[in-house]
């Protein structure tokens, strides 16, 4: 699905605005962008995508946290335009349809949220995560994850939920491999 939006409005002051194209929770969408906008303000304010959350605003708290071609990112700390072609998912693309997230899912299970105001971005940066590959036991999960804060104190179950869906994933890889799977090819 293809999208061309009306220009985007332009902070004061900005004359400088440039044709964007960006893929955001699967729709391909061509934007009139000024090249001040931030990818959280463009995603927020004119998209009306408002899961991403505004929290600092200057990289610090990880609530803005999106994917930008399955990697996690401040999206406060990266202009709109720089992202052109990228394929940019936030927490309202994770979910197929009425289905929530695997990730959604056990932050439920888990009791891993409180006021629930960093979580969109927690749930993003675990998914980040999980595509790194690189987290394989609770003390690697709570450093990876440290780049988003909870000002209630639920790391504890957010690191649960994360490596309950970690371990799922790894339990599905195993019994696909046990029956013949291989890494790379599509199961059978």
């Amino acid at each position: 699905m293809s999208e061309t939006s009306p220009p985007v409005r332009s902070p004061a002051g900005c004359r400088d605005v440039y044709s964007t194209t960006l893929k955001v929770n699967g729709v391909t969408r061509t934007l009139h962008v000024p090249s001040t906008l931030t990818l959280l303000d463009l995603l927020r304010e004119d998209l009306g995508l408002t899961g991403t959350k505004k929290g600092c605003d200057h990289g610090q708290c990880g609530a803005c946290t999106v994917l930008v071609d399955g990697q996690r990112i401040n999206s406060c700390l990266t202009l709109a335009v720089m992202q052109d072609g990228a394929e940019v998912t936030t927490i309202e693309g994770l979910a197929q349809g009425s289905a929530l997230h695997p990730l959604q899912q056990a932050f439920i299970q888990c009791d891993a949220l409180q006021c629930g105001y960093c979580t969109p971005g927690q749930i993003c940066s675990a998914q980040g995560l999980i595509n790194e590959g690189r987290a394989g036991n609770r003390d690697q999960v709570r450093e990876l994850m440290s780049g988003n804060l909870c000002r209630c104190g639920a790391y504890p179950q957010i690191t649960d939920a994360v490596l309950s869906v970690l371990q799922t994933e790894s339990d599905s890889a195993d019994k696909q491999s046990a029956a013949g799977w291989v890494p790379g090819t599509v199961p059978a």
